[in-house]
This record gives C-alpha cells, sequence and structure tokens, in this order.
C-alpha cells in the first residue's frame, strides 16, 4: 500500500477521489487543466501541479477521472515521456475496444494500466458498499488493491483491459434504459393527474421485484429454454401496444414504448409469438449487426 496518488482529472468524481484519498492520509497532488477545480482539495492539504509533467512525476500510482479515452490522450500524449514507470489507474469510461487501444499505449510509453469502471456516484465514493470494475494486470492490481479500496469496493473481472469497460457498459446499458423507463412512465402518470411521489411506491414495488425475475429466466435463458409457459411474446405485443395508445391518448411522446414494442413485434415475426419473451435475447443476438 502506497501512501501517495497523484489525481488527474478534477470533475466531481475526481474531486470526490481526491477527497477521499486525503481523508484517508494520503499525500495527494491534482491536476485539473481549469485549475480552479483543485482550490478546495488544495485548502485540505492536496499539492497543486502546474503541468500534467509534474503530475506524473510526483507519484508512480496515478488515477485518471476524465470524460473519455480521447480526453486522455489530448492530456497526456504531450507528456508522454514521464509516463514510464507509472501505474495508470483509469476510471474514466469508454468502450471496451478504445480501453484496449489506450491500454496497449500506455504500454508502449513504459506505464502500466489498470482500467476501472466505477459503479456509484461521486457521493458514494470512500464508501465500501459502492464498488469499481476493474481489469489488466492481475499484479498490478493486486499491488494496487489496498489504495483502490479507499475509493470503494473492488471487483476484479480479469486480465484483459476491457473487460472492466465491458462490464461497466453493461452496467449501463441496463441503467439508462431502466431510469428512463421510469422517467417515461412518471410523465405518463402526469400527464393524468398523478404525481411522481404518489406512483412512487408502485414503481419501486416493480423495480423492486425484478430480483425474483432474473433468478427465475437467467437459468432458463442459459439452457436456452423459451417456452412460453409462463407469458408470450404474442401477449407482450398487446400489452405493449395498450401502452403506445396509451401514451399517445394522453399527449405524451411515445417513442420509447413504440420502439420496445417494435422490438416485441420483431420477435413474433420472427417466428416466436408463442415463446416467452426471454426469446428476444437470441433475436437481439442475431440483429446486432442490423
Amino acid at each position: 500500500m502506497s501512501t501517495s496518488v497523484t489525481v488527474i482529472g478534477l470533475g466531481p468524481m475526481g474531486r470526490a477521489m481526491a477527497g477521499a484519498y486525503l481523508d484517508a492520509g494520503y499525500r495527494v497532488t491534482v491536476f485539473n487543466r481549469t485549475a480552479s477545480r483543485a482550490d478546495e482539495l488544495v485548502a485540505r492539504g492536496a499539492l497543486r501541479a502546474t503541468t500534467v509533467e509534474e503530475a506524473l512525476a510526483a507519484n508512480e500510482t496515478v488515477v485518471l477521472s476524465l470524460t473519455d479515452y480521447a480526453a486522455m490522450y489530448a492530456l497526456l500524449e504531450p507528456a508522454a515521456p514521464a509516463l514510464r514507470g507509472r501505474v495508470l489507474v483509469n476510471l474514466s469510461s469508454d468502450t471496451p475496444e478504445r480501453v484496449r487501444e489506450g491500454a496497449a499505449w500506455a504500454a508502449k510509453h513504459g506505464a502500466r494500466h489498470l482500467t476501472g469502471g466505477v459503479q456509484t456516484p461521486p457521493s458514494g465514493i470512500g464508501s465500501p458498499e459502492g464498488d469499481t470494475f476493474y481489469s489488466g494486470p492481475r499484479e498490478v492490481f493486486e499491488a494496487c488493491e489496498d489504495d483502490l479500496k479507499v475509493l470503494t469496493g473492488t471487483d476484479y473481472r480479469g486480465e484483459d483491459p476491457g473487460l472492466a469497460a465491458l462490464y461497466y457498459q453493461l452496467q449501463m446499458d441496463l441503467f439508462w434504459t431502466a431510469l428512463t423507463a421510469w422517467l417515461h412512465t412518471l410523465a405518463l402518470a402526469d400527464a393524468n393527474g398523478i404525481s411522481p411521489s404518489q406512483f412512487a411506491p408502485y414503481a419501486a414495488r416493480t423495480l423492486g421485484g425484478m430480483d425474483q425475475f432474473l433468478d427465475f429466466y437467467t437459468p432458463r435463458i442459459e439452457a436456452g429454454r423459451h417456452t412460453g409457459d409462463v407469458e408470450r411474446i404474442s401477449m407482450a405485443v398487446a400489452s405493449m401496444d395498450h401502452v403506445v395508445h396509451t401514451t399517445r391518448d394522453s399527449g405524451v411522446d411515445p417513442a420509447l414504448p413504440a420502439a420496445v414494442l417494435e422490438a416485441f413485434r420483431r420477435g413474433a415475426a420472427a417466428g416466436y409469438a408463442e415463446d416467452s419473451l426471454t426469446r428476444l435475447f437470441e433475436v437481439f443476438g442475431r440483429g446486432a449487426a442490423a
């Protein structure tokens, strides 16, 4: 376990991370292109680097909290010679393929790269209850793990640098889709005189029960069993058609439920009308290139 770290990128997440290290007694060096973002951290004892080179030189372990990997290149490429011997814990979001390219780029410049996918908002940084996916060289992860646990719990996914990004994007696919559906539902409720607080208990009940569906359907999906003994795609088409019409009748944008209805209809058109909705697992997979 080290006693010092550099944090580059001081958006809300980066500031929370630097703050967690300060709280844990670390010597923290920070850098951000907009230098004023470091003011509060400096007042708490952080050291402000005036250049990227200075920030990289300060510590072996460098935590990156940037918008994406393009931002990493823009910031670090001019300072590439200073990367040698550094461990880049890159908590910036991007696609698995871009992450793999970034890890190779770091290695070319003599740095070791750990990919991270943070699964908590800034308010959860510093708590073991949150988790971060990590991937990259196991020996690098193990050497840094105690430092990483200052931020959140750790979930190491494997040597492939793209794995943490993949797991993160899978989570984001689920999160943003579910959150958008909730917001659309609230808009539909509001259009009919039902406030968000009035509907909240029902939304919580539906979302809170999803674990039962996951437990029931997951082994069936893995076994390729999509029999319509519980529900069928034809039922889903009829139900979602009612949702779309209710939405239109309420003067609410129907694009989101209409897109879901179209997915259901694709499954039916493929010959699976009497199969379980889980058959869409295969329909979506085959339609990836479409």
